[in-house]
């Protein structure tokens, strides 16, 4: 086991998704090698630039130990989840399967091979509706989706296995990724589109033929859902923080990473406009179950634990990347213009 944060190998679950690919450039970039392991349910073999790929499943614990077995491991990043709260309504057995119960097939394989670091990606969605703003960690975690229900139920795995196996982990509870790679190397692609901004693009290029709002009669300054953005780079730029504290001897702890700003649907909408210099057709929609009306961060425990501030997730910087990298989709052949989810 390194015991220092230089030449680190990190396993990175889901390392070929939209997140999980801009962590493995940020671990890269920092002189790590990310070892992506990923079952390409939903991530990409191009996204996958800057290590060793293990194709694999978490559902499979043979295959989990061979990945330990295979390489020098010195801590994981878990990223490999379902993670959309209006798909979680409708499939709560998947979600929990996948996000739970492979969770603990990762965190014994991770036992069995004597690595006892993790960096995992959680959510905003276990607070569920707040009671206060901006939502501090210490916030009571009552979530309203099988999604956030998950997130949580991988949170207390995490406190057991540190009392009883001897694990060190860090939370990270995301607010809402966005944005694309500013060099333009990776960034987002699915088939549907569940997220508001490349969504919001698509609609203005005449990709799809409107975006859907789900609510206009939330009880914020315009009737949108409110949520707060944080670019993908600077997420990314959290957990190789977090994965180089650990292995310093950090404490585990759970940390929002949010921008602490919130923008609504329609201020989104107005920005994607600004930036395509087109139209953005919109269709209103009922509310989902499962969505809050505002939800904006208090990320002030992470800077002062991981020294991290956001430095790119204005709505501004957001949204000039995402359009730059859905150009780039076009130009190589990568987009797929489907039905939105907002």
């Amino acid at each position: 086991m390194n015991t220092t944060t230089g030449g680190m190998k990190i396993l990175v679950t889901g390392g070929a998704g939209y997140i999980g690919s801009h962590v493995a450039k940020e671990l890269a970039h920092a002189g790590h090698t990310p070892v992506v392991l990923d079952n390409f349910c939903r991530g990409h073999e191009w996204a996958v630039k800057w290590g060793p790929l293990l194709r694999a499943d978490l559902g499979d614990p043979h295959a989990i130990s061979s990945a330990f077995r295979r390489y020098p491991i010195d801590a994981v990043i878990h990223l490999a989840a379902f993670a959309y709260v209006g798909e979680s309504m409708a499939r709560a057995r998947e979600y929990f399967r996948n996000n739970v119960a492979n969770t603990q097939n990762l965190l014994e394989g991770m036992c069995e091979a004597g690595v006892t670091r993790i960096v995992f990606s959680s959510s905003c969605a276990t607070y569920g509706d707040p009671q206060f703003l901006p939502i501090t960690e210490n916030h009571p975690q009552v979530p309203k989706s099988p999604y956030g229900e998950s997130k949580w139920m991988a949170e207390r795995m995490l406190k057991w296995y540190q009392l009883a196996r001897g694990l060190s982990w860090t939370s990270l509870r995301y607010f809402n990724a966005a944005g694309a790679d500013p060099e333009c190397e990776i960034g987002e692609v699915h088939d549907p589109e569940p997220h508001l901004i490349p969504s919001a693009i698509a609609a203005a290029e005449g990709d799809i033929p409107e975006l859907e709002i789900f609510g206009m009669d939330y009880a914020t300054h315009d009737g949108t859902a409110v949520r707060d953005f944080i670019h993908v780079t600077d997420l990314a730029n959290a957990h190789l923080k977090a994965v180089e504290r650990l292995c310093r001897g950090g404490q585990s702890d759970a940390l929002n990473l949010g921008s602490g700003t919130g923008h609504s649907v329609h201020e989104v909408v107005a920005a994607v406009e600004k930036h395509g210099g087109r139209t953005v057709p919109v269709a209103p929609r009922p509310r989902r179950d499962g969505d809050p009306a505002i939800l904006i961060a208090d990320a002030s425990r992470a800077a002062a634990e991981l020294g991290w501030t956001p430095s790119c997730s204005s709505l501004d910087c957001i949204v000039r990347t995402a359009y730059r990298w859905y150009a780039n989709l076009h130009s190589a052949g990568l987009h797929r213009a489907s039905a939105t989810h907002v």
